[in-house]
């Protein structure tokens, strides 16, 4: 039986794929804040995981260590947008946004990288977004997480990959999730009275909401995905959900000049919209 644990279990693409993990055979270690929200299942094992809190990571990894003597599959799937202009957001929840989404990541991956070089395999699989190459107004610490989290697992893939184990990056698009009303909401929270941005939040919100864009894949989707990425004879070394996906994220990185004044004109056009 392979081993997997997999952060941020407890709702969206984390709870489908632990669910789809157990399904398929998996022994599964499940972390999140809200263990109670986290799937149960035979072969599922729920343990509660504060990302941001050093204690708390060393603490679910030594758990599941005392539980079994290998590691197969680490998915890092915790994260949140910290939305709002990026001149407004207080530090402190700056700060927040990259304990969740990349420094939680990294010292999780450390703490069970020598039970993957010790047995010669084991995939560590980052959940990006398409917001990792691209980016939106509003979404500035979001997307510099997600870029962080990209380059930190190409390198790391490129000094672990002699002992047997890879670094991949899952980059998913557009979601029918909670995640962008909770993007949003933290939007409106960071946003300051009388603020000379809220026309762009606006538009913004309209654009998260799905009333001008599709909701894209489904966490059931997604988790799909990851399972792919665990179980490919050849990993790549990137994953999209769909072709659309791939294709934005290489005209953002091919042609950054022309997805500036494509992201300029969509802006522009929903804030005229929504006035």
């Amino acid at each position: 039986m392979k081993t997997v644990i997999i952060t941020g279990a407890s709702n969206g693409m984390g709870y489908e794929a632990a669910l789809l993990f157990a399904k398929k055979g998996w022994r599964v270690f499940a972390g999140a804040r809200r263990v109670e929200k986290i799937p149960t299942a035979s072969n599922l094992t729920s343990l509660k995981l504060d990302v941001t809190n050093s204690i708390s990571n060393t603490e679910f990894i030594a758990a599941i260590l005392k539980q079994t003597d290998r590691i197969d599959v680490l998915i890092n799937n915790a994260g949140y947008g910290e939305y709002g202009p990026a001149e407004e957001i207080p530090m402190e929840n700056i700060r927040k946004q990259f304990e969740t989404n990349f420094f939680g990541a990294v010292e999780l991956t450390q703490l069970v990288l020598p039970t993957m070089r010790a047995q010669k395999s084991g995939r560590i699989i980052n959940i990006s977004s398409i917001g990792g190459d691209l980016y939106m107004p509003l979404g500035a610490y979001y997307h510099a997480t997600k870029a962080a989290l990209q380059q930190w697992s190409d390198a790391l893939d490129s000094e672990i990959k002699p002992f047997g184990v890879r670094s991949l990056i899952v980059q998913p698009g557009g979601t029918a999730s909670s995640w962008g009303a909770i993007a949003m909401k933290n939007a409106m929270k960071n946003l300051k009275t009388n603020s000379p941005y809220a026309p762009t939040v606006r538009a913004v919100q309209s654009a998260l909401s799905g009333e001008h864009f599709g909701t894209g894949a489904t966490s059931a989707d997604l988790a799909a995905l990851f399972y792919k990425a665990a179980t490919d004879a050849t990993p790549k070394r990137r994953y999209f959900h769909s072709f659309g996906d791939r294709t934005v994220v290489h005209i953002a990185r091919a042609y950054p000049r022309l997805f500036s004044k494509l992201l300029a004109f969509m802006v522009k056009r929903l804030t005229k919209v929504e006035k």
